[in-house]
């Protein structure tokens, strides 16, 4: 089972392909279907290997690890400040 479509289905499916659009015009059709799949995964791949190649630059790295360091200063100046007067009383 296929996608939730039995073997019956399929060959039906095939059978009304092929009553369509003929034996000589299947392996064009064929090809058209490959060749659009090939354009659409070069696509996908090109896409994500912009995003990682721009992720991955030197200034971003920069960047988030200065944000990392401010946040954590910022998140330990306030912890301190909210704890500072339950240490005093110990």
């Amino acid at each position: 089972m296929f996608l939730f479509i039995s073997t019956g289905e399929i060959a039906f499916i095939l059978f009304m392909v092929v009553m369509l659009f003929g034996t000589d015009k299947l392996p064009e059709i064929a090809r058209g279907l490959g060749k659009g799949m090939r354009q659409l995964r070069d696509a996908t791949n090109d896409i994500k290997r912009e995003i990682n190649a721009s992720a991955n630059t030197d200034l971003n790295i920069d960047k988030v690890a200065k944000m990392k360091d401010e946040i954590q200063n910022a998140v330990k100046k306030e912890i301190d400040e909210i704890t500072g007067p339950v240490k005093r009383k110990f």
